[in-house]
């Protein structure tokens, strides 16, 4: 029987937590942290004023990091809280009718005093407000005669799809039909920015907008009137931790040269730039900052090769990091399963409940425990790759023959000489085979990390959903379908190497 196998397993479990903690500082930046940390709310107006945040942070001296597109409110404002971030776009009527929904601040002046008990501070106001409002394609509101909010009680059988957070929302779709009556029941949450190709496409009537959108004017639609008042004033605003004064006292000034900069149809302009004429943000974030303040950033459009590099080795980090961590307590796991049958059953049993949790709920179960980025993605994804690896551990282990196992006793070896040396290697092609499945099913929850924060391949599929950019979607969707072919490929090298041609062919017979 060849040692090869047991001595390759020997090695890897030396070699293995330090490639994990390797990877895991590379991923998470933990080797240099900026000293101000700019967030940003996953859509395009976020992104651009974190890009014009982080520009003139960086006018000032400071080592200035943005962390675009980090999800909805709520993720991106307890990031703020907990520390995770410096500072980021924000809108009043969003905080007053969100965020501190329960405490109904009556005025900012309230607003901020609530802010301040978490110890973070709200500039004035950017110049503009971004306001929620309801729209149709204006063809189609001339034909129904729909102008305002309430002529909607009129059409039963419109057809609604708002942004999901829209839909969900203190200050969203639940108040909104409350107060106006209205009685549509084909109402869905989708992809704010896939909201708009339903409109054009025909596939809705009536969706939620942001009033600084470039597609109302590209798609040729009409903002119905608030006739009773329901939606507040959303002016833009900074909220930024009250320590930025003492630890970056120039870059928040700096900063805070955005209040009263920007009115609304210069931010329209600008979603327009990046969402219709495909600019990139940073580079229209430094054009405005040059043109308005006389603000000289280096900003340059990144290249597909640059974007690929570095999408490709966050993706290969969180996958192998994951994974390895993932081999070295599921082989384990998988060997106890087998040597007790009744724990076994509760730990077969237990990894197969984590297996059934959908991926994305599980990302936001550890964002309290770990927080945005990679933390959560890596957990999420280790916690994915047990149940292959431990289960086929197992059935390797236990679908050894009978006869093998009598035969390695009557030679008098140890319980443990027995695993090292027989046992082991006869599971060998089991327990790669489940090795393998968790490597090609991490390639594809791994693209889920963008959501919080993570990078990887899903980050230009995000952001390609979000421009409805499908040479974006991509750029992510085929480098992740390749990875998980060369993943594949490789164990299939990898069992051919570790595994005996006779054992091999022992087995197959």
């Amino acid at each position: 029987m060849s040692p090869r196998l047991p001595r390759a397993f020997a090695r890897s479990s030396f070699s293995i937590p330090l490639i994990t903690l390797l990877l895991t500082l590379v991923l998470t930046g933990s080797c240099a942290t900026a000293n101000v940390v700019v967030g940003s709310k996953n859509f395009t107006e976020g992104v651009v004023l974190g890009e014009l945040i982080r520009g003139l942070a960086r006018s000032a001296g400071a080592d200035a990091e943005h962390r675009r597109a980090l999800g909805g409110t709520r993720l991106v404002f307890n990031a703020l809280v907990s520390g995770e971030i410096d500072v980021y776009a924000e809108y009043t009527g969003t905080l007053t009718h969100e965020t501190f929904a329960a405490a109904k601040p009556a005025s900012l002046a309230e607003l901020r005093e609530l802010l301040a008990e978490s110890g973070l501070v709200m500039s004035e106001s950017l110049g503009f407000r971004n306001n929620f409002a309801l729209g149709m394609r204006t063809s189609m509101a001339r034909r129904l005669d729909i102008h305002r909010v309430s002529d909607l009680r009129d059409h039963p059988d419109l057809v609604f799809r708002f942004g999901t957070e829209f839909t969900e929302r203190s200050d969203g779709w639940p108040g909104l039909r409350q107060l106006y009556r209205l009685p549509q029941q084909d109402v869905l949450g989708i992809e704010h920015d896939l909201a708009y190709r339903g409109l054009a496409a025909g596939d809705a009537d009536l969706t939620d907008l942001y009033t600084t959108d470039a597609e109302i004017a590209y798609y040729d639609l009409h903002v119905l009137e608030d006739d009773l008042g329901y939606f507040p004033p959303y002016d833009a605003v900074l909220l930024y931790r009250k320590e930025l004064a003492e630890t970056e006292p120039a870059a928040l000034a700096a900063m805070l040269r955005l209040q009263g900069l920007i009115d609304e149809p210069q931010m329209i302009a600008m979603n327009a730039s990046v969402k219709l004429d495909g600019a990139q943000e940073q580079v229209v974030a430094a054009d405005f900052l040059r043109a308005s303040l006389g603000v000289d950033v280096v900003a340059r459009e990144t290249t597909r090769l640059e974007r690929l590099l570095r999408y490709t080795a966050q993706h290969i980090a969180l996958v192998a990091a994951s994974l390895s961590a993932a081999i070295l307590v599921a082989i384990p796991l998988g060997i106890v399963a087998a040597r007790l049958p009744r724990l076994g059953q509760v730990i077969l049993s237990l990894v197969g409940i984590l297996q059934t949790i959908p991926a994305l709920a599980l990302l936001v179960f550890m964002i309290p425990l770990f927080g945005i980025g990679a933390g959560p993605a890596l957990v999420a994804l280790f916690l994915y790759s047990l149940l292959p690896i431990v289960r086929n551990t197992y059935t390797g282990l236990t679908g050894i023959p009978q006869s093998l196992q009598e035969s390695a006793r009557a030679l008098g070896l140890s319980p443990n000489a027995r695993l090292r040396l027989i046992e082991l290697p006869l599971a060998a092609r089991s327990i790669l085979a489940g090795i393998k499945t968790a490597a090609v099913i991490n390639v594809g929850a791994a693209t889920l990390g963008a959501l919080i924060g993570a990078g990887g391949y899903g980050q230009p599929i995000l952001t390609g959903i979000r421009l409805d950019d499908v040479g974006l979607i991509l750029e992510g969707a085929i480098p992740a379908a390749l990875l998980a072919l060369l993943v594949q490929w490789l164990f299939e090298v990898l069992e051919r190497r570790m595994v005996p041609r006779g054992l091999r062919a022992a087995i197959e017979t």
